[in-house]
């Protein structure tokens, strides 16, 4: 029993301090920077939802908007420009 004491007490103190950290893994928001419009954007559910919208829009499939070139993401802070609603349900 002495034995299970003395393992027991690490573990349930690298728990407690881990869960902190597990937690904020899914809240996180990137802030993104539109030089084009001079503003920045966080880069969360909804504006990953407005993104895919418009990817919809266009009959594209998904591409992480990292790996577009500058030209495509211009033409989509454009498009989010005029699209300021559609970040909503």
């Amino acid at each position: 029993m002495r034995q299970a004491h003395r393992y027991l007490a690490p573990l349930f103190l690298a728990v407690a301090l881990m869960a902190p950290i597990a937690n904020t893994g899914c809240a996180a928001r990137v802030r993104v920077y539109d030089p084009y419009h001079s503003d920045y954007h966080h880069w969360d559910d909804d504006e990953d939802r407005a993104y895919r919208q418009y990817l919809g829009e266009r009959h594209e499939g998904y591409r992480g908007f990292s790996k577009l070139n500058h030209d495509e993401q211009h033409e989509y802070w454009n498009w989010r420009h005029q699209h300021r609603d559609a970040d909503r349900r």
